[in-house]
């Protein structure tokens, strides 16, 4: 009996190992090779264009665009009026030309990068290539006055060595000409004046800052800084004199350090405005900062001693705010007036600018405009709330100011740039008075015409508007419902809101680019499986041509696969969730694999892609770890669906996506069987690096790993814009009228108690956006919570991370092949970030 005993305990402790190595072999392991096959860096060799961004020109409906593929790069010319599609030279004849003229060799595949100016009336092209020939430095003569005290001061010396450069070739080509011409062999010339010069229209002053004041200059002076800054006869003419830091005329000094402030306070600097179209007025927001406390990052890499940036940072709940002040200043006189705005109230202003022509936009110099050419400055007041918005237009004469418009909700108002059209009779104003962003018809006295759009859909913006036949043309989302409300399309309606059609039809999110005539637009189109295609069209709707399709052969050569699409149903089981599901390419539906949410709460923004993206850093490649990686939407995410669905966090900004985020993912595994419901990671940057935390934090026993990097985790320390706005901040007026501002909101590191998941922190730590401070408190929490977590600091790296986003991707991918994959990376060396790089001696 014993025996027999001994016999069943053997065969059962055999069963039981064997099933228990037979569940390990049905686990992915990582794959880190397939993951670094995919980086930006390899990418970059794999997938070229995706899309066609015209050139628009300023004759005729006429645009130019370079396009790339594994054959090299190509250019073209459209002329929409005509139907046709040129290259806009022969690539064998450039070769040959270029060979022959600077004695390096190129071929049709391999031309230089062209960086192309379009002169005389749009029939010839001008271009820059530096060859390899090594030739003399020509210096520039010094000005007249700087020879003399040169001449009267110098000493003889020994000739020194003439400095070598590569020779540089300035071409000039005719569109359909057989040759090149040369113009000159002078290397392009800085722009350093663009850092610094804001130009008039008419090009006869230039305004710029300098020791907080505003200062001007005529055109023969600029000119003179044009070929030397530091010409010691340039006329500067000072305007203003009560200028300090932080209550300047311009000069701003954000990113600066305590180093780099006390070398540059001589300089000029740029100082923002809005030019009237004659040119004869400047308009410029004053900003008082100076009652604002100060936040701190300090690089200790960036130099022998570190160094230290010091700026304003206003946080939520703090009782002063900036204070804005409206001048405008008279070219003709010299003198100013202010807008008479109410400086005290605590609100933000935003003049409205005229929309810029697409034909300008490689315009050497591109002056701001004011929206009104009739002597009126049309701006908007929004409370510090953000519940009361008003549209005001000011006399540029004398400064007085109308309210035309009043917007006013209990959440928060968003706008749109004013549209202002028929001889500035009439304007367009967006708004969400309906629950949807829709136009609205006003008179320019703020009288309502009527609602232009109307309907269950997302208006996005204007593109343009037909004075004679009263179209506007639009760009919305969620019109055709039985599509993804995200993709966006371009449609036209009549101004009275009848006739609404749409001009590029498609189960396909696109984006487009209008010619300034409104007659044809470019429509770049595709979803994240399919093919990027490009084509383009006229104000019916009508396809002229069919542009370009990427290739992406060599992506696929490699074993790329295309996402998929999904939608799911939130917590409430009622409202749609719409997300997309990326799978390892070596993918085993045998296999049990981990689930991986990436994530961004919004409410700005949700981090789902619509259109194919060659950026895959974040999701494909964190796939190809071993994992299955989802991104989706939460109720309270994007605004470009209803009102409702994009305010529902308000006021609970830290939870209110969690719950959609949990739901879904029980959803996928319930569908699928290859999803491992009990590995259950998620990470996120910036918002999502603050709900990655609050996830595995608020559902403990849900989420078992996440990776935060960049993490707002106490909203009470990160700008008041981003936390007053979405999560609310509330008014409070004594009875002696004075206001207070009462800002309540739950933070990540109250919750450090629950932690029972696997958490890594990362920051960088001159992050000037979402302080380190935030990460920090979090860690410190965590530590008095007697917990361990992993925590990672970027050394010099501002909210991106810059040059280290590469280490950060396999910081992620080994955190979560360590706990939920069970392999963990113990060599020293990461392998697949040096695979590729040449080794020196």
């Amino acid at each position: 009996m014993k025996k027999i005993l001994v016999v069943l305990l053997v065969l059962f402790t055999y069963g039981t190992v064997s099933a228990q190595y037979e569940k390990e072999d049905n686990i992915s392991v990582p794959n880190y090779r397939l993951a670094s096959k995919y980086s930006p860096t390899n990418l970059g060799k794999m997938v070229h264009s995706t899309a066609v961004r015209p050139n628009w020109l300023k004759k005729g409906n006429r645009f130019w665009y370079q396009y790339k593929t594994t054959e090299g790069s190509k250019y073209y010319i459209v002329d929409a009026d005509n139907r046709t599609k040129k290259e806009l030279f022969d690539n064998e004849k450039m070769a040959k030309w270029l060979t022959e003229i600077t004695k390096d060799p190129y071929d049709a595949k391999h031309l230089p990068r062209f960086d192309f100016k379009f002169v005389k009336n749009d029939t010839a092209i001008q271009f820059y290539v530096t060859s390899t020939e090594k030739v003399e430095e020509i210096k520039e003569d010094k000005n007249e006055e700087d020879k003399q005290k040169t001449d009267s001061t110098s000493t003889k010396k020994k000739k020194s060595k003439p400095k070598m450069v590569n020779k540089v070739y300035h071409f000039e080509y005719r569109l359909g000409g057989n040759s090149l011409i040369v113009l000159d062999n002078k290397k392009k010339e800085k722009e350093e004046w663009k850092k610094w010069a804001n130009i008039a229209p008419d090009s006869s002053i230039v305004l710029f800052s300098k020791n907080y004041n505003l200062y001007w200059m005529d055109k023969e002076n600029f000119l003179k800084a044009l070929k030397n800054e530091k010409d010691s006869t340039i006329v500067e003419n000072q305007w203003t004199n009560d200028g300090e830091e932080n209550y300047s005329y311009g000069g701003r000094t954000r990113g600066e350090n305590n180093e780099t402030k006390l070398k540059n306070k001589d300089n000029r600097k740029y100082v923002g405005g809005t030019w009237s179209h004659d040119s004869k007025k400047f308009v410029f927001q004053r900003r008082d900062a100076r009652h604002i406390k100060d936040l701190w990052v300090i690089n200790t890499t960036s130099s022998k001693r570190p160094t230290l940036e010091t700026y304003k940072y206003h946080m939520p709940g703090e009782d002063k705010f900036y204070k804005t002040e409206i001048h405008v200043f008279d070219m003709p006189s010299k003198s100013s007036i202010q807008v008479k705005i109410d400086t005290v109230k605590q609100q933000s202003i935003q003049i409205y600018r005229a929309p810029r022509k697409k034909s300008t936009y490689r315009d050497d110099f591109q002056p701001s405009l004011l929206l009104s050419q009739k002597g009126k400055i049309y701006f908007n007041t929004i409370s510090r709330d953000r519940k009361k918005l008003d549209i005001c237009v000011a006399d540029i004469n004398t400064g007085d100011v109308k309210v035309l418009i009043e917007e006013r909700f209990n959440t928060y108002i968003e706008s749109r740039p004013l549209v202002l059209f028929n001889n500035e009779t009439e304007m367009l104003h967006w708004a969400e008075r309906s629950g949807w962003a829709h136009y609205y018809l006003y008179d320019t006295e703020g009288n309502l015409k009527n609602q232009v759009t109307s309907g269950s859909y997302h208006v996005e913006r204007s593109i343009g508007v037909d004075d004679k036949t009263r179209t506007l043309y639009f760009t919305a989302h969620g019109i055709p419902k039985n599509q993804d409300p995200y993709y966006e399309h371009m449609y036209k309606i009549n101004l009275n809101g009848t006739a609404l059609r749409a001009l590029n039809p498609g189960d396909f999110n696109t984006n487009t680019s209008m010619v300034d005539s409104n007659k044809y637009f470019v429509s770049n189109y595709s979803r994240v499986n399919t093919t990027p295609k490009s084509e383009l069209r006229d104000s019916s709707g009508k396809v002229v041509m069919q542009l370009e399709e990427a290739d992406l052969s060599q992506l696929f050569a490699s074993g790329y696969q295309f996402p998929e699409p999904f939608k799911m149903k939130a917590d409430d089981g009622i409202t749609n969730i719409y997300g997309v599901m990326y799978k390892p390419f070596d993918f085993d539906e045998t296999k049990k694999y981990p689930l991986l949410e990436y994530v961004y709460p919004g409410p700005q923004t949700e981090a789902v892609n619509k259109s194919f993206s060659v950026r895959m850093d974040r999701l494909d490649r964190m796939a190809q770890v071993g994992f299955i990686v989802v991104t989706m939407g939460n109720r309270g995410g994007h605004p470009d669906r209803s009102k409702w669905y994009h305010n529902y966090g308000y006021g609970n900004l830290r939870d209110y996506g969690l719950a959609d985020k949990k739901h879904v993912a029980e959803q996928l595994s319930d569908k699928y069987g290859f999803i491992d419901i009990e590995k259950v990671g998620i990470y996120g940057h910036s918002g999502g690096g603050f709900m990655s935390t609050a996830a595995i934090l608020v559902y403990p026993d849900f989420f078992k790993a996440a990776v935060s990097s960049a993490g707002n985790h106490d909203n009470n320390i990160y700008n008041s814009w981003w936390s007053e706005t979405h999560h609310g901040v509330q008014e409070e007026i004594d009875e002696n009228g004075n206001v207070k501002y009462k800002y309540m909101i739950d933070d990540n590191q109250s919750l450090a108690k629950n932690l029972k998941g696997h958490l890594m922190l990362i920051t960088g730590d001159v992050d000037n956006n979402v302080h380190p401070g935030g990460t920090i408190r979090m860690a410190n929490a965590l530590i008095k919570a007697n917990k361990r977590f992993d925590f990672m600091l970027m050394p010099g790296q501002r909210h991106g991370f810059g040059n280290m986003t590469e280490y950060s991707f396999w910081l992620r991918a080994d955190h979560f092949s360590k706990h939920l994959l069970n392999h963990e990376a113990t060599d020293i060396d990461i392998t697949e970030m040096n695979r590729d790089k040449p080794k020196g001696k």
